[in-house]
């Protein structure tokens, strides 16, 4: 019997890991989820390295090192991501060549304090793409409004963004023009328009934020409402004139992401989103447990239709219910870029501890 996460695969759908940590890739454990389950990227954020570097002792000896040389809290981090995600990359590179670049991708953030900072996000994602020195590497850069004109700037200059921090239809339209615009700037100067995109739209955090407000028949409907939504404006965009002329010139669509698939409610599937999610030329980032989930007992049903199904009507009943969908989502954007601040502010803690306490270790 095909595993789901096999079928998934083969209905076109990419599936990362929402994860990095160093025991995953000392263990052998991403090269099996690879192998067996058909993972074909990996994304990170600052709370997946702020738990990585805060539950394990597999970063000391590292830190020790980078201490020695007088690194110290940002740039020390940096040097401890880079290392993992070099190896990931490398673990990733057969799928990013068979695929011609479409897929095999590993994703860096920058610092989430330059989420409202449209200068300094792209000098950072400039400074991280050339220490990185990796072909499928994606810096993330925030779709703020401040993020967008960063985005534009960043794909204008060949660094490949995952545009993280989208939470609706039109927060993903406006982050795929930021995209389209770099790339057409590229083709009139007379540059490859070939230059690696995703576009990421948050899933779970709608119907966390509604659950206590909404009637029970609409429980853990409107993460999949907005998704079903935004699907289609994607479909629709790349069947638009200006899309078609771009990828006349040889230019790559900036693929549509799921992020947070994770189910948050215990009294609903694990499976929920990958479940509901299914659609073609698109990627499901998803935490470890429901990557475990999916290959132990998922099934993939039909796939998502691509005018977006009932989703007007499902979206229609939440406004009844008295939930503002446009409001939510830029409240949702806010409080993720504070979110991922709150998690910087933690991971630099972190990193100040263990070195205090190793540089005391040495001393003794």
């Amino acid at each position: 019997m095909t595993k789901a996460t096999k079928t998934l695969n083969n209905l076109g759908q990419s599936i990362w890991l929402d994860n990095i940590t160093r025991d995953l890739l000392d263990s052998g454990t991403l090269k099996r989820y690879i192998d067996e389950w058909s993972v074909t990227g990996l994304t990170s954020n600052p709370t997946i390295f702020d738990h990585a570097i805060k539950n394990s002792t597999a970063y000391d000896a590292a830190i020790r090192e980078k201490l020695s040389k007088g690194q110290s809290g940002e740039d020390l981090f940096f040097e401890l991501s880079l290392q993992d995600l070099t190896r990931a990359a490398a673990l990733f590179r057969a799928v990013h060549q068979r695929t011609d670049g479409v897929d095999g991708w590993v994703s860096l953030e920058v610092s989430p304090l330059l989420a409202y900072d449209t200068a300094s996000s792209l000098a950072a994602a400039k400074s991280l793409h050339a220490r990185a020195a990796q072909p499928n590497l994606f810096i993330k850069i925030p779709g703020t409004k401040q993020g967008l004109p960063a985005i534009e700037e960043a794909i204008f200059a060949g660094v490949p963004i995952n545009v993280t921090l989208l939470f609706s239809r039109e927060q993903y339209l406006a982050a795929a023009d930021a995209y389209l615009r770099g790339v057409e700037r590229r083709i009139e100067a007379g540059l490859n328009p070939v230059i690696g995109s995703v576009a990421s739209i948050f899933i779970s955090r709608w119907d966390v934020a509604v659950m206590e407000k909404v009637p029970e028949s609409l429980r853990d409907q409107l993460g999949i409402g907005v998704a079903k939504r935004a699907y289609k404006a994607y479909r629709d965009l790349l069947g638009s004139p200006r899309w078609q002329r771009a990828l006349n010139f040889g230019a790559r669509p900036q693929r549509l992401l799921w992020a947070s698939t994770g189910t948050k409610d215990p009294k609903a599937s694990d499976v929920l989103y990958v479940k509901a999610l299914a659609a073609p030329f698109t990627v499901n980032t998803m935490p470890d447990a429901t990557l475990k989930a999916l290959a132990d007992h998922g099934e993939v049903g039909a796939t998502m239709p691509a005018d977006g199904g009932d989703c007007e009507q499902v979206l229609a009943q939440f406004a009844k219910a008295g939930i503002d969908v446009d409001a939510l989502a830029a409240q949702l954007q806010d409080e993720g870029a504070k979110s991922f601040v709150k998690s910087w502010a933690d991971l630099m803690a972190v990193i100040d501890s263990k070195s205090t306490a190793l540089k005391k270790a040495i001393a003794s």
